[in-house]
């Protein structure tokens, strides 16, 4: 099982290769909105920001997200770390439950050239 800190690498591991896409992808994740990120197995929440191409976590607390976020992620920490390594296809985690999108329709639109 992840951990926290794992987890949390993952996190900035995603964020740089955000910034490093090419501008298509930046593009799509140009967007400024609040975030959040539930490890389900852990019962932690990362919160943050995505701004300019970038993921900024801002904090990290244990159970559900104090406020509903813009774009809202949820799963094991395994499967974070899994997809953020490009072991695990995002399209067939979330078509199986794994992971849990939930945003806006036109977040959606955009994000599905990151996903």
């Amino acid at each position: 099982m992840a951990t926290t800190e794992e987890c949390r690498s993952a996190l900035d591991r995603l964020s740089d290769i955000m910034a490093q896409a090419n501008s298509q992808v930046r593009s799509a994740a140009a967007l400024d909105r609040s975030l959040s990120c539930r490890i389900t197995d852990l019962d932690v929440t990362f919160t943050g920001r995505l701004v300019d191409g970038r993921i900024q976590v801002l904090d990290t607390r244990q159970g559900p997200p104090p406020d509903k976020a813009e774009i809202r992620l949820a799963m094991k920490g395994d499967d974070l770390v899994s997809l953020v390594g490009g072991e695990l296809n995002f399209a067939k985690a979330w078509a199986s439950g794994r992971i849990s999108l939930e945003a806006g329709f036109r977040d959606l639109l955009r994000l599905r050239t990151l996903l």
